[in-house]
């Protein structure tokens, strides 16, 4: 059965979502629809490119993943649709696929143009439904992404410049709070890999995680590692490190958001 994803900032309180899913099932009876989010912070971009980036693989191959964080709903911005590493993209080229794009080997790429595959009229505000919807059930149903519309290269895609971890001039690795879960957790851009490095880099010691004016002594293996109400780092099911609260909220503990410096030295 065909796999359609959808990511979106639409919230659960409109029918936006609701009636996306009613477009695809009238092209596409037969297909599976998961909701992978519809919570993204509105407008958020880059939240949406690290939320798509850890989350697609978990699907079966061929899957159809699409995202609509989409501010520049009826501009000139361009709709991209995307086969990479086994699975297919539908999203505006706003950026919200820069890290998948960086990541992994490009087999197509092309701007949907094709409005044969759309719904008409196309709404100037709801491009979700009239244009992502049909897509995605039409590529969904096995229509080849080189009709959709142009063949066009990453360069000349919109990308993010999204924030890298490095090594500040104390000798720490810094990185940041790039997006907020639903329970609070802060989750960092440093992934399993650096971490790996740094502690290799400076040798035995411990490891102290600095954020917002709080300082937490080592890495946890489960939040119930310390006692409920207190502070700690994990490396969490995305990939990335968390700063959480066991049974709280790390959002409201560290009064800290997105953009947040996190820093990691070690000691002894």
């Amino acid at each position: 059965m065909p796999v359609i994803t959808l990511a979106t900032d639409f919230g659960i309180s409109d029918p936006y979502a609701g009636i996306m899913k009613g477009v695809i099932l009238s092209i596409a009876p037969g297909v599976s629809i998961i909701d992978l989010s519809h919570s993204i912070e509105a407008r958020d971009i880059a939240g949406a490119a690290y939320l798509i980036d850890s989350s697609y693989r978990y699907f079966p191959e061929k899957s159809v993943h699409v995202l609509v964080v989409d501010p520049g709903v009826g501009s000139d911005r361009a709709i991209i649709a995307a086969a990479v590493d086994g699975h297919c993209f539908l999203a505006p080229d706003n950026g919200v696929m820069t890290k998948i794009l960086a990541r992994n080997r490009v087999e197509t790429l092309v701007t949907v143009e094709n409005s044969e595959h759309f719904r008409h009229p196309v709404s100037r505000t709801f491009h979700g439904r009239d244009v992502f919807a049909p897509v995605a059930a039409h590529m969904a149903g096995g229509t080849s992404l080189s009709s959709l519309g142009s063949p066009v290269s990453t360069a000349d895609l919109v990308m993010l410049s999204l924030p890298e971890p490095h090594i500040n001039d104390a000798g720490e690795l810094e990185g940041e709070v790039v997006t907020i879960d639903h329970f609070g957790n802060l989750i960092t851009n440093l992934d399993e890999k650096r971490l790996t490095q740094f502690s290799t880099l400076w040798g035995p010691g411990n490891l102290w995680v600095h954020t917002g004016g709080n300082c937490i002594n080592g890495l946890s293996d489960a939040y119930q590692a310390v006692r409920p109400g207190q502070l700690l780092a994990i490396l969490g099911s995305r990939g990335y490190l968390e700063i959480s609260v066991n049974a709280g909220d790390a959002r409201a503990h560290c009064g800290v958001g997105k953009g947040a410096p996190v820093r990691l030295r070690k000691s002894g």
